[in-house]
């Protein structure tokens, strides 16, 4: 998962191959308080690993549930006839998935709970819940503002015999958790009355066959009436299977439709299917009508372009309401304005989605217009067959609202006509339904170029520090491209063969069997990371990198190491010979003196004896072997930014990078 406080994706070309998604956020959390209110135990197979069901699971323990895990499965023992564990304070996160059906389902069984979250959470309204179980004559209190979280409950006085109302019209999630708490206290019918138009009606339907599951028969009369029979009791199905997150499926529909061109090429959906129990299954209809080509399986689905550009339609996303912010990126691609109806929810989501989408597809050049209900969207001017339109999209950097969705859909964007670079700030958000959606998004990804950034200089002069450094500012990979020579000497060592030896050491160079993890450097498997930094290899590797063999042969692995989301190498030929078209730079220089007394500190600092002279002139004698060789000398790139680190800290460096890396990358 990225951690970076950005993520800079380059212009992004084509996609091809198979994605598997992870569990429903919305089944998932779900199934885990079914679980736990239900006499048994139950092994949950599939079951999303995320920020959401974490805070859900932690909710869950705290109150008495005895939850084991093993490999990919998990077993909840439901509290049954027990009571949850009193008094509990319980924070879920930004969770809506926790925190409505948690309010209802303690509040029914009273106790001494207090329900807190982020401060975004905070601002989510819950009202209309509290209102409907204070009808039930429970005890929730308000900690903060009137209408929103944190609260505190307390010991109901049950009242059955009049029905229940809640509003429909803000969240289906009240609703949701009345179904799920109410079972708990059924000594008689108990009916819940729907007041105004229910919104998201399919997340209903996840839950009325979820409470099916574990026993519970509620009976429906339209939309507007549910009744929960006398004498319901949870009980465990035993094992149940979480079906793939069809919201985190509509970025690898759209996805197939925007980027696999019209031909073979497709993108595989595998663990969902079209007879999928979510509503959000309904977005590969909007995506046909929108040209994408879409074939299903019993547990599949197979994506690719069809019409191009797309076409934009005007679409009542009730059906959709989480799913349908994909299709306002998808408008980018469409010939024509796509408006978007009935989606109010937007509004009390994890941010206002409404105006949080409409800020950042105008940063794209788009045309939007915003209303209390409604989006609609008249894409930057584009066209497959003239490039020329492509100018009307910009560079942007997304802000993400700490909202997964509008990371994830942004993400998109990528795939732009302009060839334009796309940041996405506070990538991490997507951990809360989807940890890994970036990997997995670069695991079909091709791009046009994978941005590289060089820092060559000589030795000692911090370039390693400096580039590590940037690469996980940046959330890149790293390149140390001198490990590569230094274990060529080690291997070369260990194998008897001399440091003068042009083929031999070609021959291993070819065949180096050297891993990178994290920050280990394994050679057959034995970490040699402090190994080759020695002195000793340090000299080893500027002797023989003199050859041009063993440059060539070690050549075409350090491309390899060019992979989406981007790549910081640092070395002596990075800018001038492995990667002389990459779009940024850096000549790091210190003076030999400055140079010569870190290196001094370095090795003292590990109980290495050395004498400062002795390492000057080392350095200095280094730096004339590698200017002065015939195969890729050290020198700077005609294009490199030329920088003098002898008085800057590492922090200092690091910022002058960036700052040079964000005006090319974002001009």
């Amino acid at each position: 998962m990225y951690s970076t406080a950005f993520l800079d994706l380059p212009a992004l070309a084509s996609a091809q191959g198979t994605v598997r998604l992870p569990g429903s956020k919305s089944i998932s959390n779900r199934v885990l308080l079914l679980a736990a209110l239900s006499e048994g135990r139950t092994v949950v197979h599939d079951l999303l690993d995320s920020d959401d069901t974490r805070v859900m699971l932690d909710a869950l323990q705290q109150l008495g549930c005895v939850i084991d895990r093993t490999g990919g499965t998990l077993a909840i023992t439901g509290l049954g006839a027990h009571k949850p564990r009193s008094p509990a304070q319980l924070f879920l996160g930004n969770a809506g998935t926790a925190m409505r059906p948690l309010t209802a389902a303690l509040a029914v069984l009273g106790g001494d709970f207090t329900l807190s979250g982020v401060a975004r959470m905070h601002e989510r309204p819950i009202g209309d819940l509290v209102d409907a179980l204070r009808q039930l004559g429970c005890t929730v209190d308000y900690s903060g503002n009137e209408g929103y979280p944190p609260l505190r409950i307390g010991q109901p006085n049950l009242r059955l015999d009049a029905p229940i109302a809640v509003r429909g019209d803000v969240s289906s999630q009240f609703l949701t958790a009345l179904l799920m708490a109410l079972p708990l206290v059924a000594s008689q019918d108990v009916v819940i009355d729907v007041v105004g138009e229910l919104i998201s009606k399919p997340y209903i339907e996840i839950t009325l066959n979820l409470l099916a599951r574990f026993g519970i028969r509620v009976q429906r009369d339209g939309w507007q009436r549910f009744t929960i029979p006398a004498g319901s009791r949870y009980q465990s199905p035993g094992s149940i299977y979480v079906e793939a997150d069809a919201s985190s499926a509509s970025y690898f529909v759209a996805l197939g439709a925007i980027a696999t061109g019209q031909g073979q090429a497709s993108i595989r959906i595998e663990g969902l299917g079209k007879d999928s129990i979510q509503g959000d299954i309904r977005f590969i209809e909007a995506a046909a009508m929108m040209g994408a080509q879409i074939d299903s399986g019993p547990n599949h689905l197979d994506i690719r372009q069809g019409a191009w550009p797309l076409k934009a339609i005007d679409l009542d996303c009730n059906h959709i309401p989480d799913a349908a912010m994909t299709l306002a990126v998808m408008a980018l691609y469409a010939e024509g304005t796509t408006t978007l109806r009935n989606i109010a929810s937007w509004r009390v989501k994890e941010t206002d989605r409404i105006a949080a989408m409409a800020c950042e597809l105008r940063k794209l050049g788009a045309t939007v217009v915003d209303g209390a209900d409604f989006i609609q969207i008249t894409p930057p001017a584009m066209a497959s067959s003239d490039t020329s339109t492509a100018s009307h999209w910009t560079s942007a950097s997304i802000h993400t609202y700490d909202d997964h969705r509008i990371a994830m859909c942004f993400s998109l964007a990528a795939f732009n006509p302009a060839r334009k670079m796309l940041r996405i700030e506070d990538p991490k958000c997507v951990a809360k339904t989807f940890p890994d959606y970036f990997e997995v998004l670069f695991s079909v990804a091709q791009a046009h170029q994978v941005p590289v950034i060089c820092v060559d200089g000589p030795t000692a002069s911090g370039k390693g520090t400096l580039a590590s450094q940037v690469a996980q500012r940046l959330g890149y990979h790293y390149l140390d491209s001198g490990a590569l020579y230094r274990l060529t000497a080690l291997a070369a060592q260990r194998a008897g063969v001399d440091w003068d030896d042009e083929a031999a050491l070609a021959q291993i160079a070819a065949h180096l069997p050297v891993v990178f993890e994290g920050h280990s450097v394994l050679l057959n498997e034995d970490d040699v990371s402090e190994l080759i930094r020695s002195e000793a290899m340090g000299i080893g590797a500027s002797k023989v990198s003199v050859f041009p063999a063993v440059r060539t042969a070690l050549k075409h692995l350090q491309l390899s190491f060019a992979q989406l989301p981007g790549l910081v190498a640092d070395g002596r030929d990075m800018g001038t010979v492995i990667f002389p078209t990459a779009p940024l730079k850096i000549f790091l220089t210190a003076s030999a003196a400055q140079r010569a007394e870190r290196r001094h500190k370095q090795l003292i600092s590990k109980g290495i004896s050395a004498k400062l002279d002795s390492l000057r002139s080392d350095l200095q004698e280094r730096d004339a072997r590698d200017s002065g060789r015939s195969a890729a000398p050290l020198k700077a790139a005609e294009d490199a930014v030329q920088l003098d680190n002898s008085a800057l800290s590492i922090e200092q460096s690091v910022d002058i990078v960036l700052d040079a890396w964000r005006s090319r990358v974002l001009a």
